[in-house]
């Protein structure tokens, strides 16, 4: 599988304003084993999205997990957006430490995308797994999340 990083970033930058708006930053879109696929957004530091005790807003980093998983559906299911449309079902995050400093999520999707498009093939609409973990730069855990995600075929 190829991959263009920069058209990913590009398509998520355009489709999801707010990504813009919190000046995530693509890292990393990138194929991993068996057909699977990683992104890595980066959230700066900036008192504009701090919370209370100065780390990055539980709402920012949920939209920082959640934009991850949507660059990750885009790379691996972009070629199909003329036939279904994917959409985020559902969403559980946890927050496992305060989060000090830029942040970055690393986004993996959880079924190989041959899976995902066999189901779509077979006219059934597919769910699908995207894990997430968020860390901040030196790679400290602080939140995971996963997102399931759809292809609602376009009729």
């Amino acid at each position: 599988m190829s991959i263009d990083s920069r058209q990913v970033a590009a398509g998520m930058l355009e489709a999801v304003p707010f990504a813009r708006t919190l000046g995530f930053e693509f890292v990393e879109v990138a194929p991993e084993a068996a057909g699977g696929v990683r992104a890595v957004v980066r959230l700066p530091d900036s008192p504009a999205t701090h919370n209370h005790v100065g780390g990055p807003h539980a709402g920012a980093m949920f939209t920082l997990g959640e934009t991850a998983s949507g660059a990750v559906v885009l790379a691996a299911f972009g070629q199909l957006l003329d036939r279904a449309v994917p959409l985020a079902v559902s969403a559980q995050i946890a927050y496992r430490k305060l989060a000090l400093g830029p942040v970055r999520a690393t986004a993996r999707l959880g079924r190989t995308p041959d899976e995902v498009i066999a189901e779509l093939d077979a006219g059934q609409r597919p769910e699908f797994p995207v894990e997430v973990e968020i860390s901040t730069e030196d790679g400290t855990p602080t939140a995971t999340m996963t997102v399931i995600w759809t292809l609602r075929p376009n009729r």
